[in-house]
């Protein structure tokens, strides 16, 4: 949702589109705070497992499953604090609406990247402790649970919320 759809859908809230803008930057500013966190630990983990004494024994596939974790790691730490360098970037330059727009796409696809970093240390992970097969179901079955969960659950309730909407306010059609 970027704040133009929020505008649409905020007309019970009496706002001014400035305060629509700021409230919409706070909810980022909260999201971010969730999310830079735990990318961030997993992140500080993918970098501290070439120095166990294990990492000799992967195979060259972990090895290359590693080495693309941690890069994708860190694509996701980047685009996960891209928002607060937008933000500095565009301070006092008007640009609230475009800060709040670009912010939320770059967290969307930070979090697109956050679920494959996630199934991907599954992946590593259950591939060094159990089998390649039990990786595979585990990882894929987790990145099916985060898509479920992070993707298509708020579009389905979304879809169930405007139809809601229209049963209650007929006439007024829908604010989604």
């Amino acid at each position: 949702m970027d704040a133009r759809d929020d505008a649409a859908l905020g007309g019970d809230r009496h706002e001014t589109p400035t305060e629509r803008l700021d409230r919409n930057w706070n909810e980022i500013l909260q999201e971010l705070r969730v999310t830079q966190t735990g990318i961030q630990i997993l992140t500080g983990f993918l970098l501290t497992v070439p120095f166990q004494s294990r990492f000799a024994d992967l195979t060259a596939t972990q090895r290359v499953v590693y080495l693309v974790l941690v890069l994708l790691a860190a694509v996701t730490t980047g685009l996960m604090v891209a928002p607060v360098s937008l933000h500095r970037m565009l301070f006092r330059r008007g640009a609230k609406s475009a800060l709040v727009t670009e912010a939320d796409r770059l967290l969307r696809i930070g979090l697109v990247c956050l679920a494959l970093v996630v199934s991907g240390v599954v992946l590593l992970v259950f591939d060094v402790v159990a089998t390649r097969t039990t990786a595979l179901v585990a990882s894929g079955g987790l990145l099916l649970l985060l898509v479920g969960a992070w993707f298509a659950l708020p579009k389905v309730v979304a879809r169930s919320s405007a139809r809601a909407a229209r049963r209650s306010s007929p006439g007024q059609g829908a604010r989604a």
